[in-house]
């Protein structure tokens, strides 16, 4: 049996990209990638928007906010995918989570 999911993270908390990882521009492959120690990531770009906003000082409210305006999304729409693509990365260890 697995173990049960983590609950979810609070629209309070500050995304990050972990010290280790990084957003680059592959101009090899003409994409965005997030590298890290062990591979890397392509991101297509929603995901290079998503990660170009988790500075460490945005919350993930604010980071939907800011989604919400430049994409003309209605509001509620976009939070359920951001938070997916996070948790994602953040179970990989590649963003981490602050008050």
């Amino acid at each position: 049996m697995s173990p049960p999911p983590p609950p979810p993270v609070a629209v309070t908390a500050v995304p990050r990209l972990h010290p280790k990882a990084r957003l680059q521009r592959d101009d090899v492959r003409g994409r965005d990638v997030l590298l890290y120690p062990e591979g890397l990531v392509v991101l297509n770009a929603t995901g290079t928007a998503i990660l170009g906003l988790c500075d460490g000082v945005r919350s993930i409210a604010q980071v939907v906010a800011a989604l919400e305006q430049r994409y003309g999304a209605p509001a509620g729409t976009v939070k359920p995918d951001v938070s997916a693509f996070l948790d994602g990365l953040a179970a990989k260890g590649l963003v981490t989570y602050g008050p």
